[in-house]
């Protein structure tokens, strides 16, 4: 299974998204990931992407719309065959959920740097 690193999930989990709770941060986060896949299966270029995403009015609180460019990125860096396999927005969920203190943690540490 594909996994997305710490280091992605951190960079999603920014201190603006603290007034959210772990579970509603999350919840998003997987909005953004899959909003992103959706877009490069249906064959939106790269440069494209977010303007198309943002067109779409989400859901989600306009903070989380910043990360459409770091997700977008590694969302197009992988084949289209395992972009179909997986579905990444309930993966990067569920691994946001799982991994929430170390993330915060790194994000405190990149934070005070």
């Amino acid at each position: 299974m594909i996994r997305i690193t710490l280091a992605a999930l951190s960079l999603l989990a920014a201190p603006a998204y603290a007034a959210d709770s772990k579970e509603d941060s999350c919840k998003y986060q997987g909005q953004v990931m899959a909003a992103v896949q959706t877009a490069r299966l249906d064959r939106v270029k790269q440069e494209e992407v977010e303007q198309s995403i943002l067109d779409s009015a989400p859901d989600w609180p306009e903070q989380y719309s910043k990360a459409i460019p770091q997700l977008a990125a590694h969302v197009y860096a992988m084949k289209r065959r395992d972009l179909k396999a997986t579905e990444f927005g309930p993966l990067l969920e569920q691994q946001c959920l799982e991994n929430w203190d170390q993330i915060q943690e790194m994000q405190q540490q990149l934070t005070s740097n």
